[in-house]
């Protein structure tokens, strides 16, 4: 099975496509290294970026894996694509209940395994999310932030889990900053996190990242009347 010319349109979607049939297909077996980028781009008639970014997604969801100085290697012949496809129609909701258990077990283990640069770091980006008053700006800011609890966390697991939803939390984000009807947590609460997490209190760290979204998801189950 080989790699044929993609059509114009939705790129990266139909490059990550033909990507995952390659290694559904065992074209690409498990261990194996897939050619280069710029191969990949020849080969599929786009950009090299197009590439890059179907790579992305398929390392976040653990089918590749980028070595640095190597080259890209299969790592699962697992098929994401019904689990993307689930995540890019979830509800607002859906985002923030997962965000709940995310954020929970980051901030917990952050408070554990935390380090001075990961606290220098943490303050930049909380201060950029408190600055940040244009939806997208602040969104983004926001899944900045909670990105870098779950990196101070040092679970490898859970920190790709996180790149990977961020896109999602990320636009969650936006369109709560755009609907005055559903509150997001301010600074205070976003600074009771950070706190505990200096103070090494796996805890309080929990219980603060927690009060951070249940407002958010209680206001937006009662809007949806618990619907399905």
């Amino acid at each position: 099975m080989g790699l044929s010319p993609v059509s114009s349109g939705s790129t990266v979607d139909a490059v990550l496509e033909q990507l995952q049939a390659q290694v559904s297909a065992g074209s690409w077996p498990v261990g194996e290294r897939i050619p280069a980028e710029l191969d990949l781009a020849a080969q599929l008639g786009v950009s090299r970026p197009a590439v890059r970014e179907a790579i992305r997604a398929l390392t976040h969801v653990g089918v590749l894996e980028v070595r640095r100085g190597d080259g890209t290697y299969v790592r699962s012949s697992a098929d994401p694509r019904p689990l993307l496809r689930r995540v890019a129609r979830a509800s607002a909701r859906d985002v923030f209940e997962v965000q709940l258990a995310y954020d929970v077990q980051a901030a917990r283990l952050a408070a554990r395994r935390r380090t001075t640069a990961d606290l220098e770091r943490l303050e930049l980006l909380l201060r950029a999310r408190d600055e940040a008053t244009e939806p997208d700006a602040f969104g983004a800011a926001d899944a900045r932030f909670h990105l870098g609890v779950a990196e101070a966390s040092r679970n490898p697991v859970l920190i790709e889990a996180m790149r990977y939803f961020i896109d999602r939390l990320h636009e969650s984000m936006r369109a709560i900053r755009l609907d005055h009807d559903v509150p997001e947590a301010g600074p205070a609460r976003h600074r009771a996190v950070l706190d505990a997490i200096a103070a090494g209190d796996p805890e309080a760290a929990a219980s603060a990242a927690a009060a951070v979204v249940e407002p958010t998801l209680a206001v937006l189950e009662t809007l949806l009347g618990g619907a399905r």
